[in-house]
């Protein structure tokens, strides 16, 4: 299958109190950024936050499953740290580490309409692989 035509998208899934999440992509940056963007739908609608500011952030785990982990983790620190939300992301990987940049811009509760607060990423439906008919699959469940 020729995975470049795999098409980026994400989902949610339910999942008891919290929320499951699903990124999808033709590549493992695909998935876990498509992953990032779908904890940002579980915030707000991640199309009402406008990519201004850009924020750099690394992350290494021994696995791949881990490193979903704490790059969402990582996004959360910066969201709580910086009062920020996030819409676009740019991930680069090594075997088990990525260099990222994620944009957005500060919350504004009236445009925004936070919906819930993520607080992590958890190992909960944790799974990260590689399906040759659909490309690259990330996801978790979030504790909100």
């Amino acid at each position: 299958m020729d995975r470049s035509a795999t098409a980026a998208h994400w989902e949610h899934f339910p999942h008891d109190a919290d929320m499951g999440l699903r990124g999808f992509g033709a590549t493992r940056e695909q998935a876990f950024e498509q992953a990032a963007l779908a904890m940002t739908a579980v915030i707000t609608d991640p199309q009402r936050v406008a990519p201004r500011d850009r924020v750099e952030l690394a992350c290494d785990a021994p696995d791949d499953e881990t490193l979903l982990v704490d790059w969402l983790n990582a996004l959360v620190f910066e969201m709580a740290a910086r009062r920020m939300l996030f819409s676009r992301f740019a991930l680069q990987a090594s075997d088990h580490g990525i260099t990222a940049h994620a944009w957005g811009e500060p919350v504004d509760p009236a445009r925004h309409r936070p919906a819930v607060e993520v607080k992590g990423a958890t190992f909960t439906g944790l799974r990260v692989a590689c399906d040759d008919d659909r490309g690259w699959v990330a996801q978790c469940v979030v504790d909100v």
